[in-house]
């Protein structure tokens, strides 16, 4: 995929009009925001033109429309607006997984001349999560770096940035085991029952937040030893909330290592290419309940 921009907002202004093309992958992070969400001015105005090859979105307004103010110098002429991107919940009301964001547009035209097209540089805070994870007895869950060879030094994600999860058993004495991540779900207090709530990992090993639209989560295959069970997850908020603090709960389990994995002791994730859910182990009937929602026989 080609590389966005270094800035993703460009403003032509014109004698009458302004132009403002946005590149769909606003945050630079890859994810490209849905043109819907764009907006120009109070009057929110919609794009006038979309180029699905370059990405972009293009806002032709003249200089007194979309809700825009003039303010009047002794030398110039300023006329302001801004471009605003409020991502909206897709297939479900709970989450989003980029910022809002406000880019404040001006074009200056001085009083006595003519003055040429100028870019507009976008400004933000990023927003950051948080995950809060703890050890119980001799399982444990944490926070690794990309490429899995240590634990994260650091709790804090921007949207767009991946969760990279281990979960561990210390299996000691035991039998071998094999262990399996039953449910994960995401609150914004300690208590995994508070509201809102939202579940990344349900019905007994399905990772439900990869059937969510636009998401690369999944199980990671193959595991590094029996005793592991790694994944990711897209980092995310929730809607209408600016704590920078998210709890994310697992309950683990294990199970002899020489018993098949099935619809009770299972690891699957949904595949968006063959839009079907796959198993990390066993057949793939054992995640056919992922997608009916009833894994108790």
């Amino acid at each position: 995929q080609a590389a966005a921009p270094l800035h993703p907002v460009t403003v032509q202004c014109q004698e009458a009009l302004v132009v403002v093309t946005v590149h769909r992958d606003l945050f630079g992070t890859g994810r490209l925001v849905r043109a819907e969400d764009l907006t120009l001015g109070l009057s929110a105005c919609l794009p006038v033109s979309q180029n699905a090859a370059e990405s972009t979105v293009t806002f032709v307004a003249g200089l007194h429309e979309c809700g825009s103010t003039l303010q009047i110098t002794p030398d110039s002429l300023i006329y302001k607006t801004s471009l605003f991107y409020k991502p909206t919940p897709s297939a479900n009301l709970v989450i989003v997984r980029t910022n809002t964001a406000v880019v404040p547009i001006e074009c200056h035209y001085p009083r006595k001349s003519n003055v040429s097209s100028k870019a507009v540089r976008p400004t933000w805070v990023p927003f950051h999560s948080t995950l809060s994870a703890e050890e119980k007895m001799m399982f444990s869950l944490r926070l690794m770096n990309d490429d899995w060879s240590t634990e994260r030094l650091s709790n804090g994600f921007q949207l767009g940035e991946s969760l990279h999860l281990q979960a561990d058993v210390a299996s000691g004495g035991h039998v071998p085991l094999r262990l399996f991540v039953d449910d994960c779900v995401a609150t914004l207090t300690p208590d995994r029952n508070s509201s809102p709530r939202y579940a990344l990992i349900d019905l007994n090993g399905c990772l439900v937040d990869g059937r969510s639209d636009d998401t690369t989560s999944a199980f990671i295959s193959p595991r590094p030893k029996q005793e592991t069970l790694q994944f990711m997850v897209d980092a995310f908020k929730f809607v209408a909330d600016d704590r920078n603090l998210i709890y994310i709960t697992c309950h683990l389990k294990v199970s002899p290592a020489d018993q098949a994995p099935n619809p009770l002791n299972k690891a699957c994730s949904f595949n968006r290419a063959s839009s079907l859910w796959v198993p990390l182990e066993g057949t793939g009937d054992i995640c056919s309940c992922c997608e009916t929602g009833n894994c108790l026989s």
